[in-house]
Parts: C-alpha cells; sequence; structure tokens
C-alpha cells in the first residue's frame, strides 16, 4: 500500500508540476492573443487612414478634371466662334467681289 501511496504522490506531484506548465503557456498565449489583437486594430487604423487619404485624393482628381473639361467645353465653343466668323468673312468676300 505504501508503494501505492508513493507512486499516487509523485502522479500527483507531476500532475500539479505539468498543471502549473500549462498555466503558464495559458498565460502567454492570452499574452500573445492580445498582442495580435491590438495589431489587428492597428492595421485596421492604418487601412483606414489610407483608405481616407486615397478618397481625398480621388476628390481632388475629381474636382480638378471637372474643371479641366469645363475649361476645354469653353475653348471649344471659343474655337467654334472663330471658326463662324472665319465662314462669314468668307461669305462677306463674295458678296464684295460679286458687287464689284
Amino acid at each position: 500500500m505504501t508503494k501505492r501511496a508513493v507512486k499516487a504522490e509523485n502522479t500527483a506531484t507531476k500532475l500539479k508540476q505539468e498543471n502549473a506548465l500549462l498555466q503558464v503557456q495559458l498565460k502567454n498565449y492570452k499574452m500573445e492573443n492580445e498582442a495580435l489583437r491590438s495589431g489587428q486594430s492597428a492595421s485596421l487604423a492604418v487601412v483606414r487612414q489610407n483608405a481616407d487619404t486615397a478618397l481625398q485624393n480621388l476628390l481632388t482628381v475629381i474636382t480638378n478634371s471637372q474643371s479641366s473639361i469645363k475649361q476645354l467645353v469653353s475653348g471649344a465653343e471659343s474655337l467654334q466662334l472663330v471658326a463662324d466668323l472665319l465662314k462669314s468673312i468668307d461669305r462677306i468676300s463674295e458678296v464684295s467681289e460679286d458687287g464689284q
């Protein structure tokens, strides 16, 4: 019976040691998990910041392109006016030559 008691005590001691080791591992895993979560939150913040910067750049490009399009349309209208004026000059010249 003494052998059984010694064996049980040894087993209990080993289990206590194993339990202590598992508790330390659990604590380490919890700390690692928390660090990963913090890193994930930081990564998400960076992604949001990058998306906001991209949005601001896109809005700037849109505003600039709208301005350029307006200038282009205005230039085309001016060119059309010059073309109409040149056509009128040709007609005036034809009328003048016919009148001579």
